[in-house]
């Protein structure tokens, strides 16, 4: 009988904590619904703000790179004028026109442009919420080792989101409107075709350029060294030219070495990135066994 209500005590015991889990379990989530439904307040708030300006946002941001007076282009023939670097650098034509072939496509553009618009301007404010969501379960060091964190993260995808706006997008789209296989041919571009390419190039420089926060992550979590990175760097130089091959698909070597150089910058940034992270993970472990 004794043993029968010791089983008993046990049970309830297990029980209680499995409920104690459960509840903790649900009380995250609770949290993190919170924080994610503060971060997507912020994103229709600006994807509001962009359909009511779309009028500006249209015929300066989204089709400038479609326009020859843009200023990437206005710096290439700028370039071309000052160092002689030849007729075909300095952009004087953009071959196609914008065509519509649906019925709904310019209000679903205008909803879809909108949308993406508010995200890419949310994510700032989305980093931060989940920046708070993580810092209570991180100890003292590791949240003095992640300062910055969202402040960074914030930096680096707003200078991808500039470079592939202002140099992988023109450059690409120079290339792809004035190539031809006939003359016969006229390049008549759909709207949805011509905002996927600049949205993609744009969006997806953005998310290229958090490569050193990946890296920082990745290290300490003790699945990337700086050992590993620095013996694949023959790979990756391969790698990131072929990249810079797919995303400017351009003949000349000037425009993919513009291209590619910020991404061999980001990978010797993260390599030292990755270092940071192994020193002090070295330095914890002596300062450790000193105290041990």
């Amino acid at each position: 009988m004794s043993k029968e209500r010791t089983d008993l005590v046990k049970a309830i015991k297990e029980k209680g904590k499995t409920i104690e889990a459960e509840m903790s379990f649900f009380d995250h989530l609770d949290v993190l619904r919170g924080h994610l439904i503060r971060a997507s307040i912020a994103i229709v708030s600006f994807t509001i703000l962009a359909f009511s300006f779309y009028d500006f946002i249209f015929d300066e941001i989204i089709m400038g790179p479609g326009r020859t007076d843009f200023w990437t282009y206005r710096m290439m023939c700028a370039a071309t004028e000052k160092f002689n670097l030849g007729a075909d650098f300095c952009v004087k034509k953009l071959s196609f026109n914008i065509i519509n072939t649906e019925l709904g496509g310019q209000f679903t553009l205008q909803l879809n442009s909108s949308l993406m618009i508010g995200i890419v301007l949310g994510v700032p404010y989305l980093l931060f919420e989940i920046w708070r969501f993580v810092k209570p379960a991180l100890h003292e060091n590791e949240r003095k080792s992640a300062t910055g964190f969202v402040f960074w993260a914030s930096m680096l995808f707003i200078i991808g989101l500039l470079f592939g706006y202002y140099i992988i997008a023109p450059l690409s789209i120079n290339f792809l409107s004035n190539y031809e296989v006939s003359s016969i041919i006229n390049n008549q571009i759909t709207i949805s075709s011509y905002f996927s390419v600049v949205a993609t190039l744009t969006i997806g420089a953005a998310i290229t350029f958090e490569l050193p926060i990946v890296i920082y992550i990745l290290s300490k979590l003790g699945i990337m060294t700086p050992e590993f990175m620095r013996s694949s760097r023959r790979y990756a130089t391969v790698i990131i030219l072929i990249i810079a091959a797919i995303v400017t698909p351009t003949p000349d070597l000037v425009t993919m070495l513009t291209v590619s150089f910020p991404l061999f910058l980001l990978y010797e940034v993260s390599i030292y990135v990755s270092a940071r992270v192994a020193a002090n993970k070295k330095k914890a472990e002596i300062e450790f066994y000193k105290n041990d």
